[in-house]
């Protein structure tokens, strides 16, 4: 049995398909964890979605929501408006859209498997995986609520840009949710940059590529992300980003987790 960990698919369900079978995939032997942004860019995010859903409530496939993923359920549940380069209204317009929504309410933001850490951007330098695995617990917990309306849109700020423990409840979400699904830059005490989206070697001033920080209570743990297209030729211990900018005409990468070897195919 092997475990894949696959990069930012964004609807693009051809080149899943594609990659499973490089992967030679075995619904018998393997499983999948998605590292979020399944939906949005692409034009098949339906598809996607329900093979996803499906391989999921197999016990095939485990995910966490990316920014793209949290955008729909605000788009759909919270009232947000969709913008021009959305392409998500195949699920919201689908017959069984509700069930579909339902299963990415039901999806966590960190997952902890096997002693390695996924996530969809990345961990505050200050974060140990006890911290990642509470405040994404919080964030799960109100994804799951009757009120979830209300706390989608209310989570559409750059603000807090910091960590305090003295942060009310939804402020400690807000910077959850940017931190995990959304982060490349930030200081060292956890401050979040979201201004620029270069290459990691031209940190904005004062900032830094969240996993460049040296004093990084998780420099000793795999970390699997995607979130951030141009990584893809990094060399920084117990850092993995898989994706490889298949929205973009790059590859849609999955890595197997017992060797570290990546699969890619071209997009």
């Amino acid at each position: 049995m092997s475990d894949y960990l696959i990069g930012d698919v964004q609807g693009c369900f051809d080149s899943l398909q594609k990659l499973l079978k490089e992967i030679k995939f075995s619904t018998e032997k393997d499983h999948l964890f998605f590292l979020g942004d399944i939906v949005n860019r692409g034009n098949k995010s339906l598809d996607t979605l329900r093979f996803i859903k499906d391989l999921a409530s197999n016990g095939k496939a485990s995910m966490v929501l990316g920014n793209h993923d949290f955008h729909l359920l605000a788009c759909s549940i919270g009232g947000k408006n969709p913008n021009k380069k959305d392409t998500f209204a195949d699920v919201i317009n689908a017959k069984d859209s509700d069930d579909l929504l339902d299963f990415l309410r039901e999806q966590p933001l960190a997952i902890k498997h096997k002693d390695a850490l996924i996530v969809h951007a990345g961990i505050p330098p200050k974060w140990d995986a006890d911290m990642v695995l509470k405040r994404s617990g919080v964030v799960e917990k109100y994804l799951k609520s009757d009120n979830i309306s209300s706390f989608l849109t209310s989570m559409y700020d750059d603000n807090p840009n910091y960590w305090n423990d003295d942060l009310n409840e939804l402020d400690k979400c807000r910077y959850t949710i940017n931190a995990l699904m959304r982060m490349r830059f930030c200081k060292s005490n956890g401050e979040l940059e979201f201004k620029h989206k270069m290459d990691y070697l031209q940190a904005p001033d004062g900032y830094k590529a969240w996993f460049a920080h040296k004093n990084r209570n998780l420099k000793d743990v795999d970390i699997f992300f995607g979130h951030w297209s141009t990584l893809s030729k990094i060399n920084v211990k117990h850092i993995y980003p898989v994706d490889h900018g298949c929205i973009w005409g790059g590859s849609l990468s999955a890595i197997r987790l017992k060797d570290k070897k990546i699969f890619s195919v071209k997009c």
